[in-house]
């Protein structure tokens, strides 16, 4: 009997927890994490969830979050901190490492256990698993859904069924992009039946053995848990509809034009390597070398024997068909890839076996095993360096439209005149730009007086703190100097001793009235700061 080294998968899920859960709050929130914190602060305070079609996918990410947030006892979306929101695709993540111990059945313990390490290693599985947006649910569960398939396979039973459903419904109720996934596994099913009962051998498949019970036992699961979630347990039916019309929505943001738009190569470029200067050689080469390895070792027959064969063969149909499914997409966003990531990650752990096998006498064998684990090594140093050092930085290949740590400053500076100010926090703040300025509702959430425009007002008002990029200035300066009487004029001064951009390519600009300016140091009290550019120049 093949032995079980508990104790190696237990080290392999310490360590992915080690690469996952240390220092949450260190990177800016990127847009898109701070949407759905925005979506979860409304399911947090009572206001329920409802599904929308337009760009936020599922609710699974917000229920989950509910968890941390009443265990740290907060209660109110301004309570919540980036630790709340991140502990959950972290969980995930360790989660993920640690289902590897499933495959066990179907790849073998050696093949599972690297599969797992390779998990735990992967620089992308790492990053975006620190990330809260929902691509680390979704593998999670698509890799529960994976574990069912095999599972049914080798035992058809009504509670195999049942499981596989349950995972497809919270696929679907965490990401439209499900559908890709389901759709490559029963492809990748039938066409894996087709061959074996092509080359003769014998077919335990679920198309030649499934009842018809267990048929309808894992679709009315999967319609189950995935309209409960997306209806809010029955409180919004209409997220039904709407869940419908996402795909059809789906369909035509696929083949728009817009700064997504990448060529077919783009996930398999990130993964084989991202040439930057001053960081860390990027590259998952290794996994895609040793992905190749274990799909071909499984049509040859060579490792895992028998059944295991078999599980490999659909494996590797399954991960070509995502590959092909998601790059043919030409909207395209790096976390995508994790889509087929994992399915490549278990063919690799397949791999690693199969060349070690293949090494002949026990002198090359170490050699080949010593190599493999400089590549894993090489692969955590990448995933330190993407995670700890390079988060926030263009130069990592994971990074995308990242919000840049200036806005700690900008941050800062806003709570630094809160401070002085009798009023604290409330002071009115009016934020001007037509771009979009995620993250910054998030950090400015405790602040309850901003005011958010479009375009200078000449009626409204201006507040006595004011935000805005640099196509607003102009308007801005029209507006505190042309349009009062000269008696009413109040000097505004800059906020900021510097250039701030949110995001690469997105500046922000902060003018402060001068009344206000009291007692904050480096205010120039004779109009602007020395080499600022402004309204008051």
């Amino acid at each position: 009997m093949e032995p079980r080294p508990w104790g190696a998968f237990l080290a392999v899920v310490l360590l992915a927890a080690a690469l996952r859960v240390p220092d949450l709050a260190r990177r800016p929130m990127h847009a898109d994490e701070a949407v759905n914190a925005e979506k979860f602060g409304a399911l947090l305070e009572g206001k329920g969830y409802a599904y929308d079609p337009s760009d936020y996918h599922g609710p699974t990410l917000y229920y989950l979050t509910l968890l941390p947030a009443w265990i740290r006892g907060e209660r109110r979306y301004v309570d919540v901190d980036e630790v709340t929101l991140r502990c959950v695709p972290a969980a995930l993540g360790v989660a993920l490492v640690a289902a590897h111990v499933g495959a066990r059945a179907s790849l073998g313990a050696p093949a599972a256990l690297a599969a797992a390490l390779l998990a735990a290693l992967s620089p992308a599985m790492v990053f975006y698993g620190r990330y809260y947006i929902h691509e680390m649910a979704l593998v999670l569960f698509t890799f529960g859904a994976l574990l069912a398939i095999a599972w049914y396979v080798r035992r058809p039973t009504a509670v195999a069924a049942l499981v596989s459903g349950a995972c497809a419904g919270l696929m679907l109720a965490t990401k439209e992009t499900a559908l890709l996934a389901l759709a490559s596994m029963l492809v990748a099913l039938g066409i894996t039946a087709f061959v074996e009962r092509t080359a003769g051998r014998s077919v335990r498949s679920v198309w030649t053995r499934a009842l018809v019970r267990d048929l309808a036992l894992a679709a009315l699961a999967a319609m189950g848990v995935a309209s409960t979630l997306l209806s809010s347990f029955g409180g919004n039916f209409h997220g039904l509809v709407d869940a419908g019309r996402a795909y059809s929505l789906y369909v035509g943001r696929a083949g728009a034009a817009t700064v997504h738009v990448h060529p077919w190569s783009y996930y398999l470029g990130l993964l084989a390597h991202f040439p930057a200067r001053g960081t860390p050689f990027w590259s998952e080469g290794l996994i895609l070398v040793l992905a190749m390895v274990g799909g071909v070792s499984g049509w040859m027959g060579a490792n895992p024997p028998g059944e295991g064969a078999k599980a490999v063969r659909f494996l590797s149909l399954y991960t070509l068909l995502m590959v092909v499914a998601y790059s043919a997409i030409p909207y395209k966003t790096p976390w995508c890839l994790l889509g087929f990531l994992d399915g490549m990650i278990l063919l690799a752990g397949v791999g690693a076996v199969t060349v070690v096998r293949a090494s002949g006498n026990t002198s090359t064998r170490t050699v080949v095993a010593a190599f493999l684990a400089g590549g894993a090594a090489h692969l955590g140093f990448q995933a330190v360096e993407a995670t700890f050092r390079f988060d926030a930085d263009p130069r990592n290949p994971y990074v995308y439209a990242q919000t840049g740590t200036d806005v700690f400053e900008i941050l800062a500076r806003l709570q630094e005149l809160a401070r002085v100010r009798p009023d604290g926090a409330s002071l009115r703040i009016d934020v001007v730009s037509r771009a979009n300025l995620w993250p910054l509702p998030w950090y400015l959430r405790r602040f309850p007086n901003v005011a958010w425009w479009s375009g200078v007002s000449d009626e409204a008002r201006v507040a006595p703190v004011v935000l805005l990029t640099p196509d607003m200035e102009s308007a801005l300066a029209r507006r505190l100097y042309d349009v009062p009487a000269p008696g009413e004029r109040e000097l505004y001064l800059n906020l900021f001793e510097r250039r701030l951009e949110l995001r690469p390519g997105v500046e922000l600009r902060g003018y402060v009235a001068s009344g206000l300016a009291e007692g904050i140091e480096g205010v120039d009290r004779d109009g602007a700061r020395p080499g600022s550019r402004g309204v008051a120049e």
